[in-house]
């Protein structure tokens, strides 16, 4: 099993590193679609999980910066039951690690996230009245969303398939995203050093990533305030509907 310093030193990483840290930014800054970009980046050189575990520290720093970006703006109902679930989520996939191909994972994502978008867009009919927090629910898709956060960073489209029907103002989910998130990623630490131990070397590459990362934090925050609610969620749509094909599409060509 190779080392993670072994893994920093490969060609090209740099360039890499620098975009994949600049996209989990704009996911801290409120776009949660966009940090499934981040994994399948550095995929391109490396094994995702390794990748994943690789990217941790990143979004733990960025998370500071997002939480105090939004630290007024969630959804308490939200917070307080997919915190929870999302934790044991993290459980769950650490279990499984061993036995869980990127594959599987991949395909069940990418599959989640396009049933979601379509039957929004074209088969949803009836009230468009925002759904109320159900906790049965919110456990089940908390811990799906834990889950595969824990594989490859990539729990947004469970956590938007329970969320989003809500149609909380477009800052309030933000800022749950941000929150629930940030909750999840400090989780995996134990986990990913258990799977992975973390360097000296590791932990400097991501201080000198942090400003990139910082800066993409911003600019998504940046990004939500300019869009109308429309636009938001439909963007929130079309970008976990094009990942998930991405992910469909990989998946099926392993």
């Amino acid at each position: 099993m190779p080392t993670i310093d072994s893994v920093l030193a490969q060609p090209g990483l740099l360039a890499l590193l620098v975009l994949a840290a600049f996209v989990v930014g704009l996911s801290k800054g409120g776009l949660p679609a966009v940090a499934m970009l981040s994994v399948p980046l550095l995929s391109l050189i490396m094994s995702p999980l390794v990748a994943a575990i690789l990217l941790l520290p990143i979004y733990i720093l960025s998370d500071a910066v997002s939480v105090w970006l939004y630290r007024r703006e969630f959804s308490a109902p939200n917070i307080k039951l997919l915190i929870p679930a999302g934790i044991l989520g993290v459980v769950i996939g650490w279990v499984a690690a061993s036995s869980v191909s990127d594959q599987m994972v991949a395909l069940a994502i990418g599959v989640m996230g396009i049933s979601f978008c379509l039957y929004n867009w074209f088969f949803k009919r009836g009230s468009d009245m925002p759904q109320p927090v159900n906790k049965v629910k919110g456990m089940l898709w908390g811990t799906l969303s834990g889950f595969t956060s824990f594989i490859s960073h990539a729990g947004a489209p469970p956590f938007q398939i329970f969320v989003l029907p809500q149609k909380l103002p477009k800052m309030v989910f933000a800022g749950t995203t941000t929150i629930v998130f940030a909750a999840i990623n400090l989780a995996k630490i134990i986990p990913y050093s258990n799977l992975y131990p973390y360097t000296k070397t590791t932990l400097e590459v991501s201080a000198y990533l942090l400003p990139v990362a910082a800066l993409g934090t911003v600019v998504g925050k940046k990004l939500i305030e300019r869009l109308s609610e429309k636009w938001f969620f439909l963007a929130v749509q079309i970008a976990l509907f094009a990942i998930s094909i991405k992910l469909v599409l990989g998946a099926l060509s392993m």
